[in-house]
């Protein structure tokens, strides 16, 4: 069984996207994409410096628009074509249920265009961030990031938390670290999936209450647990809520080995989630899809994986962790 899973903010680096530019399919679809966003994502993805790039409403938007341009290029029959399930990691799950067909692409670009503009204001309105925690035993990661008033934003798995709040406070875990973990500050311009995310949560309430959605086409995995959500009105909801809410991503890769998934590729920008899967999910093959030369080896994995056992929307037998 083939997953294909889609990136968060903070993989985009400068430049990433020139190699893909070459190939006219993926132009065409990224100026479409950059029309919605109202972006020049060609722009975003090959000159603009790191710093432009960073801004959330830029980086967003530039995610997505390049795990989907991807996805058309690497599957143009779309997702039943070979693959059994799909995953994205925070902004990344937009993607994925674009790619599941929950949203049309047009949707999803203004759902990331507003999502990004909104969380950067409220990003605005305190000095917040995120920062990685390393290792450490788990308990006691957990207890340094209460007495420091953090959250835990994202539980990554194979030991990697990633903490949000206040840069004070941040600042303050950096001084007194965890045993035997490293506390490193993350290149992102707020504290996303916190209760600092609040009023980007209502904006896009209202803003997703006229979409039409499909239910996934193929297995779909929610960030908020690591289950297979069955019906696309919930799929949106959880993506709303998401946004002031921890990433589940270590839940999401138990799922993936429960249901049974053999391969998985990451699209682009890629090597973030791969990264944790080699740690996470012994015995799984695994590809970044970081330019076309990539291409030919993601084709044969599909060949190679493809199928889906489990069929859409279903869920796994296995217990979840809380």
């Amino acid at each position: 069984m083939l997953a294909i899973v889609c990136p968060g903010q903070g993989s985009q680096t400068p430049g990433f996207l020139a190699p893909w530019l070459e190939l006219p399919a993926f132009r065409d679809r990224l100026e479409a994409l950059s029309d919605v966003a109202g972006l020049d994502l060609v722009a975003h993805g090959t000159t603009s410096d790191a710093e432009t790039i960073k801004d959330t409403a830029v980086a967003q938007p530039l995610i997505v628009a390049a795990g989907l341009a991807a996805a058309a290029v690497l599957l143009p029959g779309g997702p039943t074509t070979g693959v059994g399930a799909t995953a994205g990691h925070s902004v990344g799950e937009i993607t994925a249920a674009a790619f599941a067909g929950v949203l049309t692409d047009h949707d999803a670009m203004v759902f990331v265009r507003e999502r990004g503009a909104r969380m950067a204001a409220a990003s605005a309105l305190a000095p917040t961030g995120m920062s990685a925690v390393l290792g450490g035993d788990p308990t006691e990661v957990a207890e340094a990031l209460g007495r420091h008033g953090l959250t835990a934003a994202n539980a990554n798995g194979a030991g990697q938390t990633v903490a949000a709040g206040t840069l004070e406070q941040l600042a303050a875990l950096a001084a007194d670290p965890p045993a035997k973990a490293r506390v490193i500050p993350l290149q992102v311009a707020g504290a996303f999936h916190t209760t600092h995310m609040a009023p980007a949560v209502d904006a896009l309430e209202q803003l997703s209450a006229d979409f039409d959605v499909s239910d996934p086409g193929i297995t779909l995995l929610s960030n908020s647990d690591g289950q297979a959500v069955p019906t696309g009105r919930e799929v949106l909801a959880r993506l709303v809520r998401q946004v002031s809410s921890p990433v589940r991503w270590d839940q999401c890769m138990q799922t993936l080995v429960h249901l049974g998934v053999t391969a998985m590729i990451e699209l682009p920008p890629a090597g973030t989630l791969v990264g944790l899967a080699k740690r996470a999910m012994p015995g799984v093959a695994t590809l970044a899809v970081k330019t076309p030369d990539d291409l030919e080896a993601a084709q044969q994995l599909v060949r190679d994986h493809g199928g889906d056992p489990a069929g859409p929307g279903s869920t796994p037998t296995h217990s979840q962790e809380a």
